[in-house]
């Protein structure tokens, strides 16, 4: 008499836990080649990485080449504001006066093709303040170009002694912005101007203070992207450290190569985990100094 079998179903988790397993830990049974790193891993990987990214480009910049500045006034104001907050600073208001003055500032800088506090001839900054009669008693100013996102601006300031004073200073009440694209030296670029101020009280010395070195997006930026880290979006995080998880595994399975199988240790596929490794690894560092520096 013939028994009939039944073959045991495998509940949900189990099969998750399963298809976990072939996908990232070499093993006999995916013969020491994690799928997530085989070809069609790595392409899934990649389009699920940089559709986070347009995707994140579209909602920050409305072009999923990311090639319009997600900067405004508003942004930066809520931006400097977070960082002062911080600090247990009091937080600053928009001044429609000041916005204006840096409007100006950034015009006579594209009009004169100058990057600098002081112009060519010798203007200073506060020539803006008084040609729009901002009576102020201490007054600053930080100027930026080349970033794409409020956040990147702001984590530059930061990063540098001068304008994290100005940024962070406790005398400053007010503050207008003006966010400008043009060309300078022959390339298009987007101009941010921040003027801090302290209304002037009967009585009152007027005092100055400025930053001497403007943030430059395509400068210095390998020395700030540990701070900049903190302003990337959700959606930048989670296609990188993707791709990172996707390095690892690649790792793991260097680690277990003499277990593959003979025509393909024979081959280039020997070291293959360290390839894609690296190459998982490169695009996810490229991806972080891009985005912390304001570079899409």
């Amino acid at each position: 008499m013939h028994k009939k079998q039944t073959v045991k179903k495998q509940s949900l988790p189990t099969k998750v836990k399963r298809h976990v397993k072939l996908a990232t830990v070499p093993h006999r049974e995916n013969s020491y080649r994690p799928h997530a790193i085989r070809r069609y891993g790595l392409v899934a990987i990649l389009v699920l990485a940089f559709g986070l990214l347009l995707v994140n480009n579209y909602f920050t910049t409305g072009d999923v080449l990311g090639q319009r500045a997600a900067i405004t006034m508003n942004t930066l104001l809520s931006e400097s504001n977070h960082a002062r907050q911080a600090e247990g600073r009091p937080g600053l208001e928009i001044n429609d006066t000041l916005n204006q003055a840096a409007y100006a500032k950034a015009q006579d800088m594209l009009a004169g093709q100058y990057w600098s506090h002081d112009s060519p001839s010798g203007v200073q900054p506060w020539k803006w303040f008084n040609d729009y009669h901002y009576n102020y008693s201490q007054a600053g100013e930080n100027l930026a170009r080349g970033f794409t996102s409020s956040g990147a601006v702001i984590s530059a300031w930061l990063a540098s002694p001068e304008h994290r004073a100005n940024l962070l200073s406790s005398d400053y009440k007010d503050v207008g912005f003006a966010v400008v694209n043009g060309e300078m030296s022959g390339k298009q670029t987007t101009l941010v101007v921040a003027m801090y101020g302290a209304p002037a009280e009967t009585g009152a010395v007027a005092g100055v203070t400025t930053g001497f070195r403007e943030p430059v997006a395509q400068t210095g930026m390998f020395a700030s992207v540990g701070r900049s880290v903190q302003t990337l979006p959700a959606a930048v995080v989670g296609a990188a450290v993707l791709l990172v998880l996707a390095g690892f595994v690649a790792l793991f399975a260097q680690a277990y190569r003499h277990k593959l199988p003979k025509q393909l240790r024979v081959s280039w596929y020997h070291h293959h985990g360290a390839y894609k490794a690296a190459g998982m690894m490169s695009v996810a560092v490229i991806i972080v100094i891009m985005y912390s520096g304001g570079q899409i």
